[in-house]
């Protein structure tokens, strides 16, 4: 009897399971139009405004038609359309980005924690790509393709994932993702640039680099 009990808990944990969700949490009202607290309560999103006064700006924003400034260091620039700029967003499990690229410009190696990323090129070549984690034998694979105006890709959730600009032109895409703040963790910046910074022994090591080396990179991040 003890045994059937198991088999029984252990179904309806497995089941339980298969239905929860890694994404945002499903809406249990027709929206939650964000509104930003003072009173030092957190909540996973955000509180959400009086239904009575919500208006259309509440959903609304304007800009993706301006290119974004591509003269920094990598020749890129990503202009996010979260739930920061939308408020409506808020449970929706959605967003948006515009990425402008420099010729030759890179978004560089980077992840979003909490979505999955849907890109369509819309001029210019890209170079994209994302790197699976740690398969059976140790290894991670590089899956790319080169996209032409029209085509789509997709970055799996929380795989580390680039773009880069291939031609001698500049070039657009736009980028869906699944979540009202898909987050962002550019890998370079985070292990050269953390603050503090992660001890040059523990990354000297881990890349098997000089600890001059890192030391130099760390001061360039």
């Amino acid at each position: 009897m003890e045994g059937l009990k198991f088999v029984l808990v252990f179904v309806l944990l497995a089941l339980a399971s298969s239905f929860a969700s890694a994404f945002d949490p499903s809406p249990l009202q027709d929206f939650c139009v964000a509104v930003d607290e003072t009173d030092g309560v957190f909540v996973n999103g955000k509180f959400c405004k009086d239904p009575k006064d919500v208006t259309a700006k509440d959903f609304f924003s304007s800009g993706l038609n301006i290119p974004g400034d591509t003269s920094g260091r990598v020749g890129s620039n990503v202009t996010a359309v979260n739930v920061e700029k939308i408020p409506g967003l808020n449970t929706l499990g959605i967003s948006l980005a515009r990425i402008d690229f420099a010729p030759y410009g890179l978004n560089p190696p980077h992840t979003h924690p909490r979505a999955t990323e849907i890109i369509v090129v819309v001029e210019g070549t890209l170079y994209v790509g994302f790197v699976t984690s740690n398969l059976a034998n140790g290894d991670n694979r590089l899956i790319t393709k080169a996209l032409k105006p029209g085509d789509v890709f997709v970055f799996p959730i929380g795989l580390i994932h680039f773009q880069f600009n291939m031609g001698q032109t500049k070039a657009l895409a736009f980028a869906g993702l699944s979540s009202q703040n898909p987050g962002v963790i550019t890998i370079a910046n985070a292990v050269f640039g953390s603050d503090p910074p992660i001890n040059p022994d523990v990354l000297a090591k881990a890349f098997q680099l000089d600890k001059k080396v890192v030391e130099y990179l760390q001061k360039s991040f």
